[in-house]
C-alpha cells in the first residue's frame, strides 16, 4: 500500500481521521493497515481497509432447499471478525427469511458479486461458471462431490481457488463439529423412516384393544453407519421391532443399544478405514444377498442405507427377493442416487414390484411391494438440515480464521483432509487420479 503525507492536525480532541505519512522516512505500511491521526499525533492501527467477505448464494440446484448458512451461524462468524453477505431469498426455503439474517449481523443483497468474495460458502457442488468468476486465491467451503464433477474441480483447478471439501473433512474426533456427512446422514436416517411409515398400510406399534390384537411391523434396516442407526433410532420410536445387518461386525454392539437385533451372517468383515465399509467381491456379494433373501421376506419394511465412499452403492436387494415380500411392504432405499442398494429402485420415485403368487404361476402377482428411491432426503427437512450444516461450515471455517483473517493452514491434519484444490494444484489423490496425474496444476504440470 503506498503511503501519503501526514495528516492536517486537528483540534484535540477532535474526531479520529484516516491519515497516513509515517514519521520515519521509508518505513512501509503493512497489507491492511492505515495510520490515523489525532490532535496531531499520529497512531498506528491496524484498522482494516476491508474485512473479509463471506458470501452465501442461493443453491441453484432445482430442488435443493438448505442454504449453507442460517442466521445463528452468521452471528458466529460476524463475532470473529468475518463480513457476511447473503443473497436475498437465499434461506427463504430453509424458513430464514432476509430480515432475520440482517438482525444477526449479515448483508442481504440482491446479488452478489463474486469477484471481491473472499470465502464463498455453499451446499451443492458449485458450477464451473460459478467457480470462473471467482478470483484467485478465493476459498469455497461445502460439499464439492469431486468423484461427479470433474469439471468443476478442473475449474477450481485453474482458477486456483481454494476449496475445502465437507465430504473430505477427516472422521476423528477432533473434527466431529464440522462433519457434515454425519450430520446430514442423521436428517435421512430419520425421515426415510417416515417416508416408509407413510406408505406402510399398517400400523408401526404393538396394539392391544378389545377387539384384540395388532402386532407390530417389522423394520430391517441395511447398512448400520449414521443414517442407518437414526433409522433404527426412529422405527424404535414409532414402536416397530427393528433388525440390522451391517458388513462391519464391530457396529453389532451400536445396533443392540439402540434396542435392535443384530443380523449376524456367515462372512468376513469388511471394516474400512474411517468408519466405512470396503468395497466387496462379486462372489461375497451374492452370498450375502443369498443369506438375507429369508430376513428380506420376513420384513414389513426395509430400509437400506449402505454406502462406499468414491463408488456406486452395493446392490443388496434383488427383484427376486422383492418379489418373496409380503404383499403392502415397504422398500426404501437411501442409497437410489448412488447407483442403489436396491435393484430397480429411482431415485425420487416409487416403483411397484410384483409379489410372486402362492404357486408361483408367472404374471399373475398377489400384490405389490412399494420401493421408494430417496432424493435429497436432507432436503426435505430444511431448516434442522441447515442448521446442522450452517454449524458444520463455520466450524470448519474459524478454524482458518485468525484475528478476522482466513488463512488456512494446510499443515492442520482437518484441513489438509478436506482440502480438494490449491494454487493451482488438486490436492486430493483420489481426485487427481480420476483426472489423469498424481499432482495436476494449473499449468499442466505434474
Amino acid at each position: 500500500m503506498p503511503t501519503a503525507s501526514a495528516a492536517p492536525a486537528r483540534p484535540p480532541g477532535g474526531p479520529t481521521t484516516p491519515g497516513v505519512g509515517p514519521t520515519t522516512p521509508g518505513r512501509r505500511l503493512p497489507p491492511g493497515v492505515v495510520f490515523l491521526s489525532r490532535g496531531g499525533r499520529e497512531r498506528v492501527r491496524a484498522c482494516r481497509l476491508r474485512a473479509v467477505k463471506v458470501a452465501v448464494l442461493a443453491e441453484a440446484v432445482p430442488g435443493e432447499t438448505r442454504v449453507a448458512l442460517l442466521p445463528d451461524a452468521v452471528t458466529t462468524l460476524v463475532n470473529a471478525g468475518l463480513t457476511v453477505v447473503v443473497a436475498a431469498g437465499a434461506g427463504s426455503r430453509a424458513l430464514a427469511p432476509d430480515h432475520a439474517y440482517v438482525a444477526a449481523g449479515a448483508e442481504v443483497v440482491p446479488d452478489v458479486g463474486l469477484a471481491d468474495v473472499d470465502v464463498l460458502l455453499h451446499v451443492r457442488p458449485l458450477s464451473p461458471e460459478t467457480v470462473g468468476a471467482l478470483r484467485a486465491g478465493a476459498v469455497t467451503v461445502g460439499f464439492c462431490s469431486p468423484a461427479g464433477e470433474l469439471d468443476t474441480v478442473r475449474a477450481l483447478r485453474d482458477a486456483r481457488v481454494t476449496s475445502f471439501a465437507m465430504e473430505l473433512v477427516p472422521r476423528i474426533s477432533r473434527a466431529q463439529s464440522m462433519d457434515a456427512l454425519t450430520s446430514q446422514a442423521l436428517v435421512a436416517g430419520y425421515r426415510c423412516v417416515l417416508e416408509a411409515a407413510m406408505r406402510l398400510p399398517r400400523f408401526f406399534p404393538l396394539f392391544m384393544t378389545a377387539a384384540g390384537t395388532v402386532p407390530p411391523a417389522r423394520v430391517l434396516v441395511l447398512g448400520a453407519g449414521v443414517a442407518g442407526l437414526q433409522a433404527i433410532a426412529t422405527a424404535r420410536r414409532l414402536g416397530a421391532v427393528v433388525s440390522a445387518y451391517d458388513v462391519r461386525p464391530a457396529s453389532a454392539d451400536e445396533v443392540r443399544s439402540m434396542g435392535a437385533t443384530f443380523v449376524e451372517l456367515d462372512l468376513e468383515s469388511l471394516a474400512g478405514s474411517g468408519g466405512y465399509a470396503r468395497e466387496m467381491s462379486e462372489d461375497r456379494a451374492r452370498r450375502q444377498r443369498e443369506l438375507l433373501a429369508p430376513h428380506v421376506a420376513d420384513a414389513d419394511i426395509v430400509i437400506t442405507t449402505a454406502a462406499v465412499p468414491g463408488r456406486p452403492a452395493p446392490l443388496l436387494v434383488t427383484t427376486e427377493m422383492l418379489a418373496g415380500m409380503k404383499p403392502g411392504s415397504v422398500v426404501v432405499d437411501l442409497a437410489a442416487e448412488s447407483g442403489g442398494n436396491v435393484e430397480g429402485s429411482v431415485a425420487g420415485e416409487e416403483v411397484a414390484v410384483g409379489v410372486a403368487t402362492a404357486t408361483g404361476t408367472p404374471g399373475a402377482p398377489d400384490g405389490t411391494v412399494r420401493v421408494f428411491g430417496m432424493r435429497d432426503a436432507a432436503s426435505t427437512m430444511p431448516a434442522d438440515a441447515s442448521r446442522l450444516y450452517g454449524k458444520n461450515v463455520a466450524n470448519l471455517l474459524l478454524l482458518m480464521t485468525r484475528d478476522g483473517e482466513v488463512v488456512p493452514d494446510l499443515e492442520d491434519e482437518v484441513l489438509a483432509g478436506a482440502c480438494l484444490t490449491h494454487g493451482g494444484t488438486v490436492r486430493h489423490e483420489p481426485t487427481a487420479g480420476l483426472l489423469g496425474e498424481q499432482l495436476l496444476t494449473a499449468g499442466g504440470e505434474a
